[in-house]
């Protein structure tokens, strides 16, 4: 038996607005755009039709790959479908995840951006091990679950 390793590389995001997308990410993950494609290969065509540009953004350890298709049809899929439900991103303290729904509020009242769904963000929750947790929707709609372990070492 072969030992793999399997490591995170990103999550790919498709919007039908890539500029608020984009400045969305930038402006909440305090991110950075790292590269752009608007060429792409057979292979990318056939599986996303319509892909119309890609671009890579960076907070951290995480990558975004943020895509728009022309063809998009502007649709959240059934909420009792198949799909990942959420992606998680671990934080180092309970501060982090304060400040993190701070800036969501903020970044939403400011106008700035158009969302796809009016969802505000949970309170910070706690389960009966001490981890806590705060979910928030991007401008897509999509889940993302922002979660600080106490007893967790940091990396």
């Amino acid at each position: 038996m072969v030992d793999r390793v399997v490591r995170y590389h990103h999550v790919g995001i498709q919007t039908d607005d890539l500029t608020n997308c984009l400045n969305w990410y930038l402006e909440f993950f305090e991110a950075e755009q790292s590269w752009r494609l608007d060429r792409f290969s057979e292979l990318t065509r056939s599986r996303l039709p319509g892909i119309v540009e890609l671009t890579e953004v960076v907070a951290g350890g995480v990558r975004f790959h943020l895509f728009d298709r022309s063809s998009h049809d502007r649709r959240q899929p059934s909420p009792e479908g198949y799909q990942f439900q959420h992606v998680c991103l671990a934080v180092d303290s309970s501060e982090e995840l304060w400040e993190m729904r701070r800036r969501w509020l903020e970044i939403y009242e400011s106008g700035k951006y158009t969302f796809a769904r009016a969802d505000q963000p949970t309170d910070i929750v706690v389960d009966d091990d001490g981890i806590q947790s705060l979910y928030v929707l991007d401008v897509n709609g999509l889940e993302f679950e922002f979660t600080y372990d106490p007893a967790s070492p940091r990396v």
